[in-house]
């Protein structure tokens, strides 16, 4: 299979992917995930769990619905590096390179619910699975696909010492197929399928290629206002759906962009795909901000609360 790793830049090498998996089939079955994770694994320990998590989300999108985006960066941000481990909540880690500017709000919320998760069942539940499950319910209250996140990860005890792998905006397809296979994501439908979380997100003008005629559009608007995000899905920014895809269409037409249900039922089976991405054994964390070991840590710019 041929690919053309010469395109560059975010928004037109998504579309030089979409080429690669326009095969991708409709009606694909969700994974259930491996890594000894399961569906049903706080079913005991944490029965409120699900209804918790869904309500902070919830509330939190009525305050900013870009708080969808947000929980997206941190969980793929988590997942890449080391496996997902909630190891993106602690220094150095979380203001390194592009971690330093993930959302606030975002990271707050996981240590708001993780709180509220410890006050209504003790610390039975891991900031990386509460990461995986708010995630998944923010793509789901903005109109993506729900589905079962098997659970049952523990929290790093330290955070990544290299970040290196987080694909930058000047990445080529082959660097991102390196990455992903490195992962054990080797089929490039994950690839697609995860691109397409940049239908809820915005991208800063200077990471905008003007190389094709979507991305033209984008830098039109940013010549009129260059201090402003732009919204990578121009037609439905802050719903969860394939109009991503359906932007791209003029030069690129693909099977996500024409079937929304196969794009939904392949990213809830990347996400599983990805959330299965081991860790190193640790912990659950009294604060996602700290290990369990370091009560008296500087937490860094995003602060703490007290443990519970």
């Amino acid at each position: 299979m041929k690919v053309a790793t010469s395109t560059r830049g975010i928004v037109v090498l998504i579309g030089s992917m979409l080429l690669v998996s326009a095969s991708a089939a409709s009606n694909i079955p969700l994974a259930t995930g491996d890594a000894g994770l399961s569906a049903d694994f706080h079913a005991a320990s944490c029965p409120q769990l699900e209804s918790i998590v869904c309500a902070a989300v919830q509330a939190a999108r009525a305050v900013n619905v870009q708080v969808t985006a947000g929980l997206l960066r941190i969980f793929f941000h988590d997942c890449l590096p080391e496996g997902c481990d909630a190891s993106i909540l602690l220094e150095p880690e979380l203001s390194t390179g592009p971690n330093q500017s993930l959302q606030k709000n975002a990271v707050d919320l996981i240590e708001a619910i993780r709180a509220k998760v410890n006050a209504a069942c003790g610390p039975t539940v891991s900031c990386a699975d509460i990461i995986a499950v708010a995630t998944r319910d923010a793509v789901a209250l903005a109109g993506g696909p729900m589905f079962a996140m098997p659970l049952g990860r523990t929290d790093s005890l330290e955070g990544a010492d290299d970040v290196s792998m987080l694909p930058g905006p000047d990445s080529d397809v082959d660097s991102l197929l390196t990455i992903f296979n490195s992962r054990a994501l080797s089929d490039p439908a994950d690839l697609v399928a995860l691109s397409g979380g940049h239908t809820v997100g915005k991208a800063s003008c200077g990471f905008i290629r003007n190389n094709d005629q979507f991305s033209q559009s984008l830098v039109k608007q940013c010549n009129a206002s260059p201090s402003k995000k732009q919204s990578l899905d121009t037609i439905t920014p802050d719903v969860f759906d394939n109009k991503y895809f359906v932007a791209l269409k003029a030069s690129l037409v693909t099977t996500f962009a024409a079937n929304q249900t196969a794009f939904f039922a392949q990213f809830a089976k990347s996400m599983v795909n990805m959330g299965s991405i081991p860790g190193p054994a640790g912990e659950i964390r009294r604060n996602c901000f700290r290990p369990n070991s370091r009560v008296d840590m500087d937490v860094g710019s995003f602060g703490a609360v007290a443990d519970e």
